[in-house]
């Protein structure tokens, strides 16, 4: 039988104040791993569309890496190493309901409620990211 490992982690912005996430192996296990060994990090907001990422301290390729995600996907871009966080259209999308990285992406978790609080996040401003209790 197989065992998937999930853990949940605090996202924290100024804008957004604590919203709650969780990681997850069974997509890109050895992303999550090396993200999970990283934990806590810090990065500057970059937006795109209806995404947010933000640089972190870890590189890994891509790993079952896929061309479309879903509302409140939690993502790591190999190109950027970047963390993301999707809520809506970005440029690249084809259409008003599809989520569309700017290139394929590892999904490693989710946010726990609305995505859509990323929104709010400015450009420049810093998220962390850390272990919830």
């Amino acid at each position: 039988m197989v065992r998937y490992v999930k853990i949940k982690v605090r996202i924290t912005s100024e804008s957004t104040g604590v919203v709650e996430a969780e990681l997850f192996d069974d997509l890109s296990p050895n992303t999550f791993r090396k993200i999970v060994e990283a934990l806590p990090f810090e990065g500057v907001a970059r937006r795109w569309g209806d995404e947010v990422y933000f640089e972190i301290p870890v590189h890994v390729p891509e790993e079952n890496a896929v061309e479309i995600v879903e509302k409140g996907t939690v993502a790591y871009w190999p190109p950027g190493h970047s963390l993301c966080i999707f809520w809506g259209p970005t440029p690249a999308s084809r259409h008003p309901d599809e989520i569309r990285p700017a290139s394929p992406v590892n999904v490693v978790g989710r946010v726990l409620g609305d995505p859509t609080v990323f929104s709010r996040v400015k450009y420049g401003e810093r998220i962390r990211v850390e272990r919830a209790e």
